[in-house]
């Protein structure tokens, strides 16, 4: 069990955002699950309840908690792309920085996996098929499938065999990250039968029908992410 300790009033919201990630995961707070109260975190770290705040702030715009208005703040993810290769931690709006997202993905993926029906090997059809029986185990026993689904989409650039599309996985990285964080397994059952359906193509070596899942597949996440958005903010939905 994590072990609070009292510490220097004049803490910044960002060294108190470091220590309650780390209680998150010593205590550990699962997801799901309702992480103490602000009265009794500035109790328990002996700081200020606005900076308590500033740190709850920091690990919901990371999407590791969500703040639900009159119930309390709420663990989502115990996972972050910790480097942010990309550099994009510094867009507020997470909404509109996964709708972006999706866009590029859009522009990337169905091609990508439309050449990786063309270019795999048959040692890669064993392991894409291995990967994605993993995450849709992961998914249904209600375990955190993000890090094993980002190794199924990895995975895909990879059996593209291009060179330049595996520099562009940290893209991709951050999108289904910032995807899962944002609407929480809402979609399981439509992932794991779009999965399913492009790893079918690809080792019928379909490049036609895997580039169609994989745009379903897309498509499926957006509509999620546009009825999250209009939940969260109806007057500015995509505006």
């Amino acid at each position: 069990m994590y072990q609070f300790e009292k510490m220097d009033k004049r803490l910044l919201g960002k060294q108190l955002e470091d220590e309650l990630m780390n209680y998150i995961l010593k205590e550990p707070v699962e997801i799901g699950q309702k992480i103490p109260s602000e009265f009794e975190l500035a109790e328990k770290f002996g700081v200020g309840r606005s900076t308590v705040r500033e740190a709850v702030k920091g690990l919901a715009s990371k999407g590791i908690l969500e703040v639900r208005r009159g119930d309390g703040t709420y663990v989502i993810s115990t996972r972050t792309l910790q480097d942010d290769p990309l550099g994009l931690s510094k867009f507020e709006d997470k909404y509109k920085l996964a709708l972006d997202l999706f866009d590029v993905r859009l522009m990337l993926e169905p091609e990508i996996v439309s050449r990786a029906a063309e270019n795999a090997t048959e040692e890669d059809f064993v392991r894409l098929k291995q990967l994605c029986d993993e995450t849709e185990e992961m998914y249904r026993q209600g375990k955190d499938h993000i890090p094993k689904d980002i190794e199924f989409h990895t995975f895909l650039a990879r059996c593209s065999k291009n060179q330049v599309v595996e520099t562009l996985i940290p893209v991709i990285n951050t999108a289904v990250m910032t995807f899962a964080n944002l609407t929480h397994r809402t979609l399981m059952q439509e992932t794991i039968e779009t999965h399913r359906a492009i790893v079918t193509s690809i080792l019928e070596r379909d490049p036609v029908g895997a580039r169609c899942a994989m745009v379903m597949h897309l498509t499926y996440n957006r509509q999620a992410l546009v009825k999250q958005l209009k939940k969260q903010s109806p007057a500015s939905a995509l505006s």
